[in-house]
């Protein structure tokens, strides 16, 4: 797969790099941004997946989290894939909240999204193929966490890949898919009329059918504009508590659903990928 280095920058004696490169699971040229620690001048180093929320991209939270400082402290690789394909021949949609921007970490099989839609193959197989081959990566120690349809991608694909994905958390994460409106809309039109398959991406569900060995760190703020239509972290809380999952959900006054609330417990999150990686 080429690779081509988009922009680079020194940052807390690691380096910050975008690139892009033509992904044959997304069919059409995909961006992704890479902190790489000053650890990795010796050799492999962990990796952390960070999957963004709704109409973002690699830039969210690179730019706004602060996660650098930490992350260099660390010793953690951190890769911000994009949230969909894009492009002039990509399908979209008007709304904010379907098509461009919009990829739900799944594998659309409706059109006319599955020419390219196909972001769970991409962030699962595809990219951390060219990861291991580019970059000083430990592919045996992998995490992956984010933030709102970031954090429902990241549960989803913890629970599917579990020894893949070794350690999890979220950032007011989409728990129930299947049952809010975001979630709805997105599965209809990418899988289709609900269907068995929505349990295949709801992490609610996926929680009570294959929990994991590992411990998961949810962030929710209580005064998210978001959080009783969208995110409704108690059902997700109950799902475990049933399943037997081992879970901290910590619900903060005062804090909405932005990226100061994320750059708030950033340092938190990375430290608790660092115990299960760097162990």
């Amino acid at each position: 797969m080429s690779l081509t280095r988009v922009s680079s920058w020194s940052s807390f004696g690691g380096t910050l790099s975008v690139h892009d490169h033509d992904s044959e699971a997304c069919a059409c040229t995909m961006r992704f941004a890479v902190f790489t620690p000053p650890q990795a001048k010796d050799g492999p180093v962990p990796v952390l997946w960070y999957l963004s929320g709704l109409t973002c991209n690699w830039s969210n939270v690179m730019e706004k989290s602060g996660l650098q400082r930490m992350a260099a402290e660390l010793g953690l690789m951190v890769i911000a894939p994009d949230t969909s394909p894009r492009g002039e021949d990509v399908a979209d949609d008007d709304s904010y909240d379907l098509g461009q921007g919009a990829g739900f970490y799944i594998d659309a099989t409706e059109p006319p999204w599955t020419p390219h839609f196909s972001m769970q193959s991409y962030i699962v197989e595809e990219l951390p193929a060219l990861i291991g081959a580019e970059f000083p990566a430990d592919m045996e120690r992998q995490g992956i966490f984010g933030h709102s349809m970031g954090g429902h991608g990241a549960l989803t694909l913890h629970f599917k890949q579990p020894k893949r994905f070794r350690s999890v958390s979220a950032f007011a994460p989409i728990v129930a898919p299947a049952r809010v409106p975001w979630g709805q809309k997105a599965f209809k039109a990418y899988l289709g009329d609900e269907c068995p398959e929505w349990g295949e991406h709801d992490a609610c569900e996926l929680v009570k059918r294959q929990p994991t060995e590992a411990h998961i760190l949810v962030d929710q703020g209580e005064d998210d504009q978001l959080l009783e239509e969208q995110l409704k972290p108690e059902l997700f809380e109950a799902a475990c508590r049933e399943a037997g999952q081992s879970l901290t959900l910590r619900r903060h006054p005062g804090y909405d659903h932005s990226y100061w609330f994320i750059a708030s417990f950033m340092e938190d999150h990375l430290r608790h990928h660092a115990k299960s990686l760097t162990a």
